[in-house]
């Protein structure tokens, strides 16, 4: 018997690293097939290696007959209390139970810690001994453009109407209004923690919080009267500005000035991105030739930076914290722990050194997908084609949950006037007809998705 084990130790596989394993690299060779008489490395990466147990089964949330949180319970426990009628399934995706009798509610204390982001958020859930949930929440984007597009046909409709009176002229913000783009990722990351605080009795919330000078990221030796002084300061013009920075050299041509061939200003990326970074010098000629011939990729290269992300945390930093009544750190006290614990850089390691973890045991995270949960077109105006216009609004919708031939897929949308249904899995992406589909469960909000089908979103 102890020589089979340790047959098994010497070939277990090293795709797993959270499964204990001896490697060695002259297996990979075609002519070798195991090795003897040899010591073997070990295969756990040093994020996983901080308390010896890591990747534990994911907990069951549970709730008590009022529908409050309780401390949850093992996948095994869960599975007895359905199969003895002592619970019923209340969400899938986390899976949740809820508890149709009367039972101890005895709480631990549990914190939560938030790695606030612009694009992610990461957010791990601790007790004093194990991490309960963690996870990674992939928040959308698309919304400045999608609220850029309702105003361009919304002042289009209303200019064809001259007696509507003007409504853009007329209107008061509030003292704390915020851009609604803004709006809309503060309100998710509120969002987030009050659904973390529906599935586990949270006794405390820490965020971490930062203020970023971007000034000084551009130019760290920048001091005193520099930052009322910006990139075009002592230039003339912003003509100017580019003849000194490209050294009077035309960024198409690659030719000095020349008489009756003025300079002109291009913007690279559009209009929309009016920054130094993004203007090109041209000659009159080249300009034009530019665009009648489209020839715009050829000026463009690596984008500027974006300070999207600073600008964000800038703003809703104080607000967050107001909003939740939490507590907060700061980014370089989560840096020098997590160097401490020598974690890798992650959402999800932020935010268990966010939440005071050191050596808890790990729990695998979620991949959480912020959905769209309306879609109100009714037409959609495809370029070169006849507009499409929905006359009825389709049952299945983008990221719900399906059963197709025994298994279970997610949604990408419906086609061909609602008869077909395209499907996805981390294996495979189906057509089929809607009569073969059977829903399980709407996927709105905050959906959460295996990691493998991260590559798909």
């Amino acid at each position: 018997m102890q020589k089979l084990l340790e047959e098994l130790k010497n070939n277990t596989p090293t795709s797993a690293s959270q499964a204990c394993s001896s490697v060695s690299m002259s297996l990979n060779k075609e002519e070798t097939l195991s090795v003897t008489s040899k010591t073997l490395s070990n295969n756990i990466s040093e994020e996983n290696q901080q308390s010896g147990k890591t990747g534990q089964d994911l907990r069951v949330s549970v709730l008590n007959m009022r529908g409050e949180p309780l401390m949850p319970t093992t996948p095994g426990k869960a599975r007895h209390l359905l199969e003895q009628k002592k619970a019923k399934v209340i969400s899938r995706k986390p899976f949740t139970i809820q508890l149709n009798h009367q039972t101890g509610e005895t709480k631990q204390s549990i914190k939560l810690g938030i790695d606030a982001g612009y694009k992610t958020i990461g957010f791990s859930a601790i007790s004093n001994k194990q991490e309960l949930m963690s996870g990674e929440v992939i928040l959308r984007e698309n919304v400045s453009k999608l609220l850029a597009e309702r105003a361009m046909y919304r002042r289009q409709k209303r200019s064809k109407l001259w007696y509507r009176p003007a409504r853009f002229l007329n209107r008061k913000k509030n003292e704390d209004w915020l851009a609604p783009s803004i709006q809309h990722k503060l309100d998710s990351h509120i969002r987030l923690v009050e659904k973390i605080k529906k599935l586990l009795p949270i006794s405390e919330v820490i965020v971490e919080v930062a203020k970023f000078d971007i000034q000084k990221i551009e130019n760290p030796n920048i001091a005193e009267e520099q930052y009322q002084q910006g990139t075009l300061y002592e230039y003339r013009n912003r003509i100017a500005y580019l003849v000194a920075r490209e050294k009077g050299l035309c960024q198409f041509c690659n030719k000095e000035y020349m008489k009756g061939n003025p300079w002109r200003l291009h913007h690279i990326y559009g209009k929309e991105r009016d920054r130094p970074e993004d203007w090109a010098l041209l000659h009159e000629a080249c300009h034009d030739e530019i665009h009648k011939k489209h020839l715009e990729e050829t000026l463009k290269g690596k984008p500027s930076k974006s300070y999207k992300d600073a600008t964000l945390m800038n703003t809703i930093r104080w607000k967050l914290v107001d909003t939740l009544g939490c507590k907060y750190t700061y980014g370089n006290i989560t840096f020098q722990d997590r160097i401490d614990l020598k974690l890798e850089k992650s959402h999800i390691n932020d935010a268990f050194v966010i939440a005071g973890g050191t050596s808890q045991k790990r729990c695998k995270s979620f991949l959480v997908k912020q959905v769209r949960r309306n879609n109100r077109c009714l037409q959609c105006n495809r370029k070169g084609f006849k507009p499409s216009i929905r006359r009825k609004h389709y049952g299945l919708q983008p990221y719900d949950i399906v059963a197709y031939d025994g298994k279970e897929y997610y949604s990408k949308g419906v086609h061909c006037k609602g008869t077909y249904i395209r499907i996805f899995n981390s294996l495979e992406t189906l057509d089929i007809n809607i009569k073969k589909i059977k829903l399980i469960c709407y996927g709105k909000g905050l959906q959460f998705l295996p990691w493998s089908l991260k590559a798909t979103l």
